[in-house]
């Protein structure tokens, strides 16, 4: 009997199992087990339990007793576990097993479950090896064929046939017969009608597969047939299905693409004729054989499907289905064959789709067709398909091809069809976004046409050029101003034929269309403010007011477009900006009174007598006002709209609504038509006076309208009567049953029904943030957002576009990403959408009384009788009114009175009156909108409204049997439950749940797709509260995943067909990823649940379908940040990596997604399993599509991780893509033609990056990939600098540690220069930037660098011609502001980094810095290098950045003495510029309307206004750089500095004195003063200041420090209102600021101090003070604030522990030393009366820090000096009270030091050590530095030197012994000044000492053999020997030989001739004897004759070796002492 081991057990079942109620589920867990185990088995394991495994499986899939019905898991999983097993085992039972299977599935008393298992075990084996058995081909196709034909069996069934026959196909086709085939032909194209839409699907599928081969495709009858089938399904298929005929269509047309040999075109059947074909043929077989060709071409090809695009019969459906047929067509085909085609492409859709339009005036179907091939061409191809150098080819074509043919000049042209032409701009508008900056060639190919298709005729094309226009001029800034002032030009000729006789309508509408391009161009201007001069939009101000004045001139026709003209202009001048419009605001209020006048009494009159064209004229004026006004409220609000505009302009408002109501009372029919151009004019002015009382909000100038404004927009969206189409009409599509839905209508207005994105409920141009959830991303269902978008348009009866409302061509600019064509509804429906929004805004406003009078309003008009005969209306009605209560409580959200009356109860009953109709109603959107609006009301009501809704939707789950209804009420209780919140609905969980789990278990897809749904929100929402009902809700999933209802193809005939687009499957999974939130760390722990959860996600993720996959992705992500530990992580990255290249977006974007979290956690096992390929890939697929932003994040979090360890591998991956070129660079060389560069540094260069290849057409990349790379060049300099690890950027250094240098960064330079310079040698502008920050992170890294080959050289000494060439291209012609901006700053690294210290070897850097300089002193613009004259804006920023980049060499200079050459001429100059645009900061600041002088760097007045808007971020960004230099020169007193803040110019010789009186400040003192004392503010404000605010407060400080001195400050400083100010502000820095600010701040204080002392005793003299300090006097305060750092900095004074006080060690040393400092220099300035005093609590300050006995950090050591200082009484004698007072204060700090040692007997430790060796130190600083005339206490004395000598005792050998050896020492020397009470301590100190060494002599001899002295026990000794040489040179020479007959015995024993080499101990010992010698050679040979014989002859043995070793070292030296030789290099 063969062994068994526990793996192989698991193989074995255990039947018993089987016998439970939870039989399915124990088998499932099984299973699951069975497959790992079988996967990781070896194989003769397998083998050996391989017949009892299978046969296991093989019951399960039969069914066989005692195993229940095999379900879809487990069937999954069986098949598995059977592939596994043939993969791995025996195969030779496989046939067998088929066979057994297909008798199964054919057998007719079979249930429905063991067919569909049987049959899916089928075609998974086939799948994975049908190659092997091709035998069973034809068996299988018999069965499969008898079984979907027999159409009495359920869906699933024959579904799973036609999938088991598709799988079989795809490896074992070619094992079916001729006959079968064709029998499976036949019988597939037949069920591709077949009612079932699953059939259908896998019919198509079979299709596909049969047609994969060439040779299946012979003649085109054959693909039209195919495609014509197709075509006839699209009218009742859903998306699933859509998507397989789409397949179907593109596998058969792909084919005809492919070359084949030439054949007879003889389309009959054959007959005898052939036979003369094939004689014809025999003469030329050769040459038909070479000759090969597509069956059809390309355009034959897309005409296949355009003919059933423009069939008559068509359906809108059926149209839109066909674009799926173009899209999966043109996928299929590929990105080459489109790029290659796509001039075919846009022709064919031109031609053949957009401009036939089925000859319809229609707009709806020309805005329906044009939006298709917008996603077709846009989204699709331009996105997704064109690489960068298709786009540029692309714009070449639809340039020549439509652009520029407009207008036909030559006779026999025929210019385009504007529709033609709208779409070709729309897509040029895009790609031009996508390339960013275009190349000069795609420049001249668009500047032109594009200027001259504004005035094209049709105002369709008019806006889509204007639209086109502005992204040319956005991408394209350097064209913007001639643009500009071209279409002014234009314009300006225009406006002057209009005044000119006769006028034809040409003339005005080109004149509108020049406007609208000009005001596009304008939008623009904020976005690109450094390209145009503002004076020019003054000019065009003005030219509009101009207009509006002689438009009475000239009759209505006339007048209405100059009126249009001058308001469009206005409208497009309002989005400047405040700055712009303040000043003309009393102008526009005037014009608008004019244009917005009462309605007089003929306007109200019910018969005026007016023609269309007058009341056209009066519309069309008052709504171009509006137009005007909505701008202005838009752009500068709330800066400008104060409550007196606002209440001028509601007054407006208001006359216009009136004029508007005045209007729809007259008689006049075609007021009333739809389709009449005064019904549209109207309601395009409703619209506009419902918008601009929207955008001017809620506020008291509004309210008095408010009553009316509501009644106003709810008889607009909600009455009977406001349909404003043929009622008629309507009432015969009513009784006919024509009616379905309004969103299946096809005439643009669908009786009135709102705009209402109906998947998200927003409604257009209404950004409702937060709200929504993934369906709004465009990838709905987790469908392809290309394929969803054309989806939508199968019911989309509003289709927007731009020319419906113009003002959306100024709309602001999305800089950060593409922004696309706007879409505004047409004005018809566009006002509803503007009532709507209005009324959500008012609603909310209202008392409770008159929001349910309203409300009732809305009930009732929607139960009007009118409403029965016009059921179009009714749902509009309802669907509006739903819409306009959802989002009326989303804005209530903002305000508490809105949620307090909207929950009342009176509200809340009118409210779910119209809400429950809604949840109950079929319209799925209306349902959504119902449900969310019920949850939201519900939040804002309490328990008992909660309550009663929840029994209502209780109530009809019970007893209301329609679907729509029961999925209402689902969808009801999942947004209740979200939005109520998990504790507030806390007790209505159980009944929630139970009822969401009941429905789940419905059959009907609608009811269970929303169910489990809203479940899924339901556990999101109540989160841990779920906990008690994970359990059932995981058994509920499993349960439906077994279910054959909930399959996809399950259930009813009707049921299948529904659940195409309602996948139970994703919703199951969503459920299961909000389990996994519930279950949360639990996972972590290995039990059921969390297997349970596992492994139903990997099964999920094991499903076919993609959007399963997609959230099963999700849940495993989820599942990773619990329960990581159980997965397998290589598995998941495999798996991951294979959706990479899929080529469906949103499994691509979930798997990035995914790979993304797996990077974070561990990104090091990311780079093991993924490897550099990974990365690669990631990068590959960047440069395939650069707007996955998710591989942006995988890549750069993957570099921050590990760049570390290899950055090198990563700059090789950047160095890969940036040595490729870009399409535009390409294009751009390829036009120019030069191929040589400027300079032969720049041309080695190139060649390094392979420039020469790339130029011959090497590989391309895509400009954002090149920028993304560059970005992570700047992330590595980044991350490597802040590393601190030298070896990176230390060649050297790296050596020494042995280190590989090919992998650190710093072998790299080059490599990083080169690729800089390829980046600054692109022509995109953001390239460009980003290579200038590479270079600069360049210079500042690796700065200091040493070269390793040249000592005293540095690394870039070499690399200064290179970094020269790179920027170069910077100051080229067509450089930018920003680039030339950034290359000044380069520069100025450049010259400060100190790699070049000559002035005369910096070349053009420094050229370019001065010149720069010097274009600054004048006013004007500048011209900088190549760069012609630049804008007033840029000259500004320019300035400023040239000024920022001289400060930071001025900074710099202070510690690189070089600089001070570079800076010192330009000096009175900078210091003049500084101190100016400082001032010019603050009048910005400050919003001030003073004009500069044009002596400084002052702002142009002609832009003044605007400039300061714009250059403001720029003065932010530099200011304190600037400051900071000026500092340095306050600090230095630098003249020139003090003559600029009084104003003079940088020539004046007049001295402050002559030029202001003394105590006067200066005249800029207040201006600079401000700006610091705003900076201090805001930083002392952030109490998480950045480094950034850090760095402007010290800098502020340090100018700060300078500014109070007298000679700028003068006394100002010290008035009580500006000094009060001010020590507020540094109290609160005191308590809040870090340690590095303190440190300024008190330095500020000791200047303060210091230099303004006179007046400050002054001051306290002539207030009489009685008390010593004052309260109210400055320096009482400074000295405050001192106090308080310090007791804040020192760690026991403030009563927090050394951890506490926040800044490291070396910021609060030095903090404590700077307020030491400054406290002195204070008292100081308190006068000699009063230092006791101060030195006193200076010296109690200190006493905490000697106190301290925690800290195991020295703050005490470092600070001693301070303390010197503090007792320093040199600098006044000490006498009578004054000396007293100083012998106490000695005395007792003395005291308090002997105490503290004496408090740390017994103690050890860290913190007690520091404390012993603090207070030792600083008892002897005390007795060392008191004055002579000090007496102290003789105890006190004594007892110090018994511890000092006690130390040396205790601590031999320890810190605490040399301690006190060095403070033995200092004593001693000391004494040798006479100093009597030291002399005294010498006495008393040398027994101890001379004790302490012969301890150490006699224990070093103990340790001889042990190693001997430790090295501070060694430095001890010389201490103490360095104290004896000192006091022996201060003994009479008398007495010398009595103190050597002392010292020498002693200095004996420590030494020892017989080591060799000496030991340091020795040798240090000998040098001093030998000074002794030396010194007194007398005392020395008598104290030496009177040694013993042994001492002696040590004595002079060493003496000897010594000096005999000295000379033979010397001699040595010198003839070993080589000649100076000249290194080569």
């Amino acid at each position: 009997m063969a062994t068994t081991t526990p793996a192989t057990d698991d193989l074995r079942i255990d039947e018993s199992i089987l016998s439970g109620d939870n039989a399915d589920l124990a088998l499932y867990k099984w299973l699951s087990k069975a497959e790992r185990s079988a996967q990781s088995l070896n194989e003769e394991d397998l083998k050996i339990t391989q017949n009892a495994f299978e046969s296991c499986i093989i019951k399960l899939v039969t069914g066989a007793s005692p195993y229940p019905t095999p379900g879809r898991s487990l069937r999954n999983l069986a098949t598995r576990c059977l592939n596994v097993l043939y993969a791995r085992g025996e195969t030779k039972s496989r046939f067998d097993t088929l066979r057994t299977f297909l008798s199964n599935a054919g057998d007719v008393k079979a249930s429905e479950g063991v067919k569909v298992a049987c049959l899916w075990c089928i075609g998974e084996i086939m799948a994975a090896s049908g190659s092997q058995i091709l035998s069973l081909m034809t068996d299988i196709s018999n069965a499969t064929v008898r079984l979907f034909k027999t159409s009495s069996l359920p869906v699933l069934v024959r579904y799973h046939a036609l999938l088991s026959l598709q799988k079989s196909l795809k490896t074992a086709g070619r094992g079916l017969t001729e006959a079968a085939s064709k029998d499976v032909l036949k019988q597939t194209r037949y069920y591709m009608t077949d009612k079932a839409l699953p059939v259908q699907r896998a019919a198509a599928q079979i299709l596909a597969i049969l047609h994969s081969e060439n040779e299946s495709i012979k003649t085109v009858a054959e693909v039209e047939s195919l495609v014509t089938l197709c075509a006839k399904g699209l009218e009742q298929a859903d998306q699933p299905t859509r998507r397989s005929f789409s397949l179907l269509v593109a596998q058969v047309l792909s084919l005809t693409q492919i070359e084949r040999p030439v054949v007879s075109t003889e389309k009959k059947a054959p007959t005898k004729k052939d036979a003369a074909g094939d004689d014809e043929a025999d003469g030329p077989v050769s040459t038909l054989a070479e000759t090969t060709k597509p069956l059809m071409t390309a355009a034959d090809m897309l005409a296949q499907i355009s003919a059933h695009f423009n069939k008559p019969g068509a359906s809108r459906k059926t149209r839109v289905g066909l674009f799926d047929f173009y899209v999966s067509l043109l996928m299929l085909l590929g990105p080459s064959w489109v790029e290659t085609n796509y001039g075919v492409i846009v022709k064919h859709l031109i031609t053949e789709i957009v401009i036939p339009v089925r000859q319809s005036t229609n707009t709806h179907d020309t805005s329906l067709v044009r939006k298709l091939v917008g996603i077709l061409l846009r989204d699709l191809i331009g996105v997704r398909m064109l690489s960068e150098q298709g786009q540029i080819a692309a714009i070449k074509e639809l340039s020549e091809g439509y652009l520029k043919k407009w207008p036909a000049l030559l006779p026999g042209q025929v210019a385009p069809h504007h529709n033609a032409i709208v779409v070709a701009l729309k897509e040029v508008a895009g790609l031009l976004q996508q390339l960013g900056n275009a190349p000069p060639p795609v420049q001249d190919a668009l500047a032109e046409p594009l200027v001259h298709l504004l005035s094209h005729p049709n105002q369709s094309a008019q806006v889509a050029a204007a639209w086109c226009l502005r992204c040319f001029c956005f991408s394209t800034p350097l064209r913007l101003p001639k643009t500009v002032l071209s279409v002014v030009e234009l314009l300006q000729r225009d406006i002057t034929s209009l005044g000119t006789p006769p006028v034809t309508p040409e003339v005005g509408k080109r004149a509108l269309g020049h406007a609208n391009g000009l005001a596009a161009l304008f939008a623009i201007i904020p976005d690109r403010p450094l390209y145009v001069s503002y004076d020019l939009s003054a000019k065009v101000f003005d030219m509009a007011i101009q207009l509006l004045k002689r438009a009475g001139e000239h009759d209505v026709a006339v007048a209405q477009v100059e009126v249009e003209v001058a308001w469009a202009l206005i409208s497009s001048l309002m989005a400047l900006g405040p700055n712009f419009v303040r000043s003309h605001l009393p102008q526009l209020l005037v014009l608008w009174r004019n244009a917005l006048p009462k309605p007089t009494s003929k306007d109200t009159s019910h018969a005026t007598g007016r023609s269309a064209a007058e009341w056209t004229f009066l519309l069309r004026v008052r709504e171009a006002a509006l137009q005007a006004v909505l701008s202005f409220l838009r752009h500068n609000s709330p800066a400008l709209v104060t409550l007196d505009v606002a209440r001028r302009l509601a007054s407006l408002l208001s006359n216009a609504l009136a004029f508007a109501n005045a209007f729809v009372g007259q008689p006049t029919e075609e007021i009333h038509d739809a389709t009449s151009n005064l019904a549209t004019r109207e309601a395009m002015l409703r619209r506009r006076v419902y918008q601009c009382f929207a955008a001017l909000g809620l506020s008291s100038a509004t309210e008095v309208m408010q009553t009316t404004l509501l009644q106003s927009v709810v008889s607009l969206f909600a009455s009977p009567d406001g349909y404003s189409g043929s009622s008629m009409q309507a009432a015969i599509a009513s009784s006919t049953g024509n009616f379905s839905s309004i969103w299946a209508m096809t005439d643009g207005y669908a009786y009135g029904v709102t705009s209402t994105d109906r998947y998200s409920l927003k409604v257009f141009g209404k950004d409702e943030k937060g709200e929504g959830n993934a369906e709004e991303t465009g990838e709905r269902l987790n469908r392809d957002s290309v394929e969803n978008a054309i989806d939508d348009l199968i019911l989309a009866p509003i289709i927007g576009s731009c020319e419906h409302d113009t003002l959306a061509l100024c709309r602001p600019q999305l800089v950060s990403e593409e922004s696309a064509w706007p879409e505004p509804p047409p004005p018809m429906t566009g006002v509803v959408d503007a009532a709507i929004i209005l009324f959500s805004m008012l609603l909310s406003a209202q008392d409770a009384t008159s929001a349910a009078r309203t409300i009732n309003q809305i009930a009732q008009s929607i139960k009007s009788p009118k409403l029965e005969r016009n059921l179009g209306r009714k749902a509009a009605i309802q669907m509006n009114a739903t819409a306009a209560l959802l989002f009326t409580l989303r804005h209530a959200v903002q305000s508490r009175q809105a949620r307090d009356v909207l929950g009342g109860n009176q509200v809340a009953e009118a409210l779910v009156g119209v809400l429950k109709d809604a949840i109950l109603d079929g319209d799925v959107f209306l349902r959504k909108a119902g449900s969310e609006a019920i949850g939201r009301l519900a939040n804002f009501s309490g328990t008992t409204f909660l309550s009663t809704q929840t029994k209502f939707l209780v109530d009809q789950v019970v007893s209301n049997r329609d679907p729509q209804a029961r999925a209402g009420c689902a969808l009801a209780f999942g947004a209740i439950y979200s939005q109520v919140g998990g504790l507030a609905a806390g007790p209505l969980l159980k009944t929630t749940v139970n009822v969401l789990m009941s429905l789940g278990n419905d059959p009907h897809p609608v009811v269970h797709f929303h169910a489990l749904s809203a479940l899924s929100q339901v556990a999101t929402s109540a989160s841990l509260s779920y906990g008690p009902y994970v359990s059932s809700t995981l058994g509920l999933i499993f349960k439906l995943y077994m279910a054959s209802t909930h399959e996809p193809e399950g259930g009813s005939l009707s049921n299948a067909n529904l659940a195409g687009d309602l996948p139970a499957y994703q919703v199951l999974c969503e459920l299961i990823d909000a389990l996994i939130s519930v279950l949360g760390p639990e996972l972590q722990e290995p039990n059921s649940t969390r297997n349970l959860v596992f492994n139903l996600a990997m099964d999920f993720w094991k499903e076919d379908d993609e959007g399963i996959q997609v959230e099963a992705i999700k849940c495993i992500q989820h599942f990773l940040m619990f329960g990581a530990s159980s997965m397998d992580i290589p598995e998941l990255v495999v798996g991951f990596r294979a959706h990479l290249l899929s080529s469906r977006r949103p499994l691509k974007m979930a798997s990035i997604n995914a790979l993304y979290q797996l990077v974070q956690r561990d990104a090091f096992v990311m780079s093991k399993v993924g490897g550099d390929r990974l990365v690669e890939e990631l990068f590959a697929m960047l440069d395939d599509d650069s707007a996955i932003d998710g591989v942006r994040n995988i890549i750069l979090s993957w570099l921050q991780q590990t760049v570390l360890h290899n950055p090198s591998a990563w700059i090789d991956l950047c160095q890969r893509i940036m040595s490729r070129t870009t399409a535009s660079q390409r294009v751009t060389d390829a036009a120019s033609k030069t191929g040589v560069l400027q300079d032969d540094e720049a041309e080695s260069l190139s060649v390094g990056m392979g420039g020469n290849q790339v130029a011959a057409g090497g590989p391309t990349s895509r400009w954002r990939t090149q920028l993304f790379s560059l970005r992570c060049l700047h992330q590595i300099c980044l991350l490597v600098a802040r590393s601190g690890r030298r070896e990176h950027v230390d060649l050297p250094f790296a050596r020494q540690q042995k280190l590989q240098p090919s992998t650190l960064l710093v072998s790299r330079v080059p490599d990083l220069i080169k690729m800089a310079f390829t980046a600054s040698a692109a022509y995109v502008t953001e390239i460009r930037l980003e290579g200038l920050v590479v270079l600069q992170d360049v210079i500042e890294v690796f700065a200091k660098s040493p070269d390793p080959d040249y000592d005293d050289s540095l690394l870039l000494e070499q690399h200064q011609a290179p970094i020269t060439a790179a920027l170069t291209p910077a100051f080229s012609s067509d450089s930018a502001p920003e680039i030339l901006s950034s290359a000044v700053q380069v520069c100025a690294a450049f010259v400060g980094c100190g790699v070049v210290k000559d002035v005369a070897r910096m070349g053009r850097i420094l050229k370019l810095l001065t010149s720069a300089l010097e274009q600054s002193k004048e006013s004007g613009t500048l011209k900088i290098g190549d760069v012609g004259e630049l804008s007033p804006n840029a000259s500004g920023m320019l300035r400023i950045s040239t000024l920022k980049a001289w400060a930071q060499l001025q900074v710099a200079s202070s510690h690189q003495a070089y600089l001070s050459a570079v800076v010192e001429p330009h000096r009175a100059t900078l210091a003049t510029l500084w101190i100016s645009s400082l001032r010019d900061y603050a009048s910005i600041r400050g919003d001030s309307e003073m004009l500069q002088d044009s002596a400084s760097a002052a702002m142009d007045v002609s832009y003044s206004g605007m400039g300061r808007e714009v250059l403001l971020p720029y003065y932010e960004a530099s200011w304190s750089k600037i400051l900071k230099a000026v500092a340095n020169l306050m600090l230095g007193s630098d003249k020139a500095v003090l003559a600029a803040m009084d104003g003079q110019d940088a020539s004046s010789q007049a001295t402050p004195s002559t030029s202001r009186p003394k105590d006067e400040p200066a005249a800029y003192f207040f201006i600079i003063f401000g700006l610091v004392f705003e900076a201090l503010t805001a930083s002392s404000a952030d109490a998480n200041a950045t480094p950034a605010a850090l760095e402007a407060a010290v800098t502020a400080l340090e100018a700060l420090r300078s500014l109070v001195r007298p000679e700028y400050a003068g006394k100002a400083i010290l008035e009580p209102s500006t000094f009060d100010e001010l020590s507020n502000l540094f109290y609160r820095m005191a308590m809040t600021a870090a340690p590095i600010v303190q440190i300024n701040l008190v330095a500020v204080l000791a200047s303060l101090a210091s230099s303004q002392k006179d007046k400050l005793m002054a001051g306290i003299k002539a207030s009489g003070a009685s008390e010593p300090f004052p309260g109210d006097s400055p320096l009482t305060h400074c000295l405050r604030i001192c106090s308080y750092v310090l007791r804040q900095a020192v760690p026991s004074a403030s009563g927090r522990g050394a951890s506490g006080v926040s800044g490291s060690v070396e910021d609060r040393v030095a903090l404590l030393t700077a307020t030491f400092r400054a406290f002195t220099i204070i008292g100081d300035a308190f006068g000699p009366e009063k230092k006791e005093e101060v030195r006193a609590v200076a010296v109690a300050l200190y006493t905490e820090l000697l106190k301290d006995e925690h800290s195991t950090v020295d703050l005490t050591g470092p600070t001693l000096p301070s303390l010197k200082a503090i007792l320093d009484a040199t600098a006044s004698p000490l006498t009578g009270p004054g000396l007293d007072k100083y012998q106490k204060l000695i005395h007792g700090l003395l005291s308090a030091c002997l105490s503290h040692i004496d408090e740390m007997r017994g103690r050890e430790g860290v913190a007690a050590a520091i404390k012993v060796k603090n207070n030792l130190l600083t008892s002897v600083l005390i007795v060392t530095v008191v004055p002579q005339n000090v007496k102290l206490s003789r105890t006190a004395v004594e007892h110090c030197c018994y511890v000092i000598a006690q130390k040396l005792e205790e601590g031999s050998g320890s810190e605490i012994s040399f301690t006190a050896a060095h403070c033995a020492k200092t004593i001693m020397i000391a004494a040798t000044a006479g100093n009597t009470i030291l002399g005294h301590c010498v006495k008393l100190l040398i027994p101890g000492m001379i004790h302490y060494i012969a301890n150490l002599a006699s224990s070093m001899e103990e340790n001889a053999e042990g190693g001997g002295q430790s090295p501070i026990q060694i430095q001890g000794i010389d201490e103490v020997l360095k104290a004896f040489v000192a006091f022996f040179n201060s003994v009479p020479d008398e007495h010398r030989a009595r103190l050597l007959g002392v010292l020498l015995p002693l200095c004996v024993l420590l030494l020892d001739p017989a080591r060799s080499p000496p030991a340091p101990l020795h040798s240090r010992t000998i040098s001093h004897l030998l000074s002794f010698a030396t010194t007194s050679p007398a005392a020395f040979k008598e104290a030496t004759a009177k040694l013993g014989a042994p001492e002696r002859e040590k004595l002079e043995t060493s003496v000897r070796q010594a000096v005999g070793g000295g000379a033979k070292g010397a001699a040595a030296e010198k003839a070993a002492k080589p000649a100076i030789s000249l290194r080569s290099f």
